[in-house]
């Protein structure tokens, strides 16, 4: 799974930190998400779609390998 998270962050000027806080994780685990090593549960996507004020489908979207 791809993600624009970082780009979502820089559009309403969030450090990792800033989002973090706002969704209940740690900076690391944001800085995971960005880096696509971990994929988030519905729970914290649906926390940065609200954050985003987007569908969850704007900033994630599936990679050819996950129809495989």
């Amino acid at each position: 799974m791809e993600n624009t998270i970082k780009v979502e962050r820089a559009i309403l000027n969030l450090t990792q930190g800033d989002l973090a806080e706002k969704i209940g994780v740690s900076r690391q685990t944001i800085n995971s998400i960005e880096a696509n090593r971990y994929v988030p549960s519905t729970v914290l996507a649906l926390k940065l779609s609200e954050v985003f004020g987007k569908p969850v489908n704007s900033f994630f979207k599936l990679s050819d390998s996950d129809y495989e």
